[in-house]
């Protein structure tokens, strides 16, 4: 049966790539059940699905089945939903962008996209945007948090879209690769993905001045074919990234200075709340773990799952 790579779902209608190069259009055959997934989106931008060698009435594609996936990212699809939204499918590397100014991104939005990634085995760098905007205050932070998640053992970048000599390393890494790029609106993922090839020209979005947020420019999640080899796929604004089918005892294996010291406290049970002769708390104390990443574990930990998010 013929597969095609999914380059854009729009809910009801899907855009194919075909092994040839072909672009087709095509629509899901009946209902497509997913064995344990309550999902909004059925099938997801980076998806290999399979088609049915006919068409429908109006000449589109069929789609039959999806190719078992290899991962997917997954945020809750709204506040107090029990549904979960599907970003991307298939993720060989994910680019978290991040910007100190205009607007700010927040650390525990960062650390909850880590964890979610983390718990899907997709490796992440962060990249760090707009630093051509960045003061005396932005340029200190930026070097403690390049520090954070450096020393942790994540990627991390500071780069300008505006000037590629920050941008070109992304090139060869992607190449071959199918990356995935998020962050919050307004963020400049539109930006970077067009500094990496001009030829897409993605819309760009504006900055609110009211709130300092991004506008949504991007309503779907799509992949994109760079011309230096490669897919990207840009995935719409995220505002917050709600976190899904994560068991608390789980959550300490998802940030990996923590995972390290799995062991290595008193109790085999061992939460690193209060418990006495907790190795992730002297590691706390002893400056080995920052503050801020303990702060987002303690945030996670004591969340309940059918509160609000608002972290973005």
């Amino acid at each position: 049966m013929e597969q095609g790579l999914v380059l854009k779902s729009t809910g009801k209608w899907y855009t194919l790539e075909l092994s040839a190069g072909q672009i087709v259009q095509a629509r899901i055959r009946g209902k497509l059940r997913l064995e344990g997934l309550s999902t909004t989106n059925p099938i997801a931008a980076g998806d290999k699905v399979f088609l049915l060698p006919d068409v429908d009435s109006e000449g589109i594609r069929l789609i039959d089945n999806i190719v078992p996936r290899k991962n997917y990212l997954v945020r809750k699809s709204t506040n107090l939903s029990k549904q979960m939204q599907i970003l991307a499918a298939n993720i060989d590397h994910a680019y978290l962008v991040v910007t100190l100014k205009s607007p700010v991104t927040q650390i525990a939005f960062i650390d909850r996209f880590l964890v979610s990634a983390e718990s899907f085995r997709i490796p992440t760098t962060i990249l760090f945007n707009k630093t051509d905007l960045y003061g005396e205050e932005e340029l200190g932070l930026l070097a403690v948090l390049k520090n954070i998640y450096g020393t942790i053992g994540y990627g991390v970048a500071a780069i300008s879209t505006i000037d590629k000599l920050t941008t070109n390393f992304l090139l060869n890494e992607i190449d071959g690769k199918n990356v995935m790029i998020s962050g919050n609106s307004g963020v400049g993922k539109s930006s970077l993905v067009n500094a990496l090839d001009a030829t897409l020209n993605l819309r760009i979005g504006e900055i609110s001045q009211a709130h300092e947020q991004g506008k949504h420019t991007t309503t779907f999640a799509e992949m994109h074919k760079l011309a230096s080899g490669g897919y990207i796929i840009d995935t719409p604004g995220i505002r917050a990234f709600g976190l899904i089918n994560i068991e608390k005892e789980h959550i300490s294996h998802y940030f990996p200075e923590i995972r390290d010291l799995l062991g290595q406290c008193r109790f085999h049970n061992c939460m690193h709340l209060n418990e006495p002769y907790c190795a992730v708390k002297l590691a706390l104390e002893e400056d080995q773990i920052a503050a801020s990443r303990y702060h987002s574990y303690l945030q996670l930990m004591e969340e309940d799952g059918n509160s609000p998010y608002r972290y973005a």
